[in-house]
């Protein structure tokens, strides 16, 4: 696997451990409310169960990335990277948060672009 491609693989593992820290163990601070753009803490506490699913799903996908590094597998990384990429666009445009998009979205795309150029 090229150098190119690790960075920008190991960049969307960083970028979903952090989804998960902030879906999973923080989601009613300030901060992650802020950073979701949340109604209010209320709203984030009606829905902190939902959040923790929802980072659970993001924390195997930083898994399967993860294990495409170690096992060296560009097929396997491709997977993970266009489920990111679809997720990206689709939580962009459900959300309206276009932001998404580019934290998401664009680094699996690059990923995707490395690994088939």
């Amino acid at each position: 696997m090229k150098v190119l491609n690790i960075i920008l693989i190991g960049l969307v593992v960083l970028i979903h451990i952090y989804i998960v820290y902030l879906e999973m163990f923080i989601w009613t601070s300030n901060k992650t409310i802020k950073a979701f753009g949340l109604k209010d803490k209320q709203f984030a506490l009606e829905t902190k169960i939902m959040a923790a699913n929802q980072g659970l799903y993001n924390g195997f996908v930083a898994a399967g990335l993860l294990w495409s590094l170690i096992a060296s597998k560009t097929d396997v990384a491709l997977f993970f990277l266009i489920f990111v990429t679809i997720a990206g666009i689709y939580g962009a445009y459900s959300t309206k948060q276009i932001r998404i998009l580019y934290i998401q979205s664009v680094p699996a795309i690059l990923g995707i672009i490395s690994i088939l150029l």
